[in-house]
């Protein structure tokens, strides 16, 4: 059980850098991204804030959160990506232009959301309320 929780603090953590990563690309290249996906460099700009602030909520949580709380949210997020991908391909496939607004957009909306679900859930079993982190008999919070 001990492994299982490491491996799934691990993913946690490289979950939480890919968005800071992915939010950074998204910032630094915002106006040629926009033009490669067919949208507005503002709105890869929106995204890549969306992403960086999404991944850091992740990262300064992961000790104040139990690991079944992130992981229902990282699946739905997860899938949620997987599906934006696919509509936004299949939208761009039939010649639509809409398929980049589809999947920025996502990258724009799900971090927040995920990063808000995260902050609202329930603190890790050890954490006291207010401190972010674990209470330690004896000691004062």
């Amino acid at each position: 059980m001990e492994k299982a929780q490491g491996v799934m603090a691990a993913g946690i953590v490289a979950d939480g850098i890919v968005k800071l990563l992915l939010g950074g690309a998204f910032l630094a290249g915002a106006v040629p991204a926009g033009r490669l996906l067919g949208v507005s460099g503002a709105l890869c700009a929106v995204a890549g804030a969306a992403l960086l602030l999404g991944g850091a909520v992740e990262l300064a949580l992961r000790n104040r959160r139990p690991v079944r709380r992130y992981l229902p949210l990282m699946a739905a997020y997860d899938t949620g990506w997987a599906l934006a991908t696919a509509a936004g391909a299949l939208v761009a496939w039939r010649g639509g232009g809409a398929g980049g607004e589809i999947w920025v957009g996502y990258q724009a909306l799900a971090p927040l959301a995920f990063a808000a679900l995260l902050a609202a859930g329930p603190a890790a079993a050890g954490v006291t309320a207010g401190s972010g982190a674990p209470s330690r008999p004896g000691w004062r919070s």
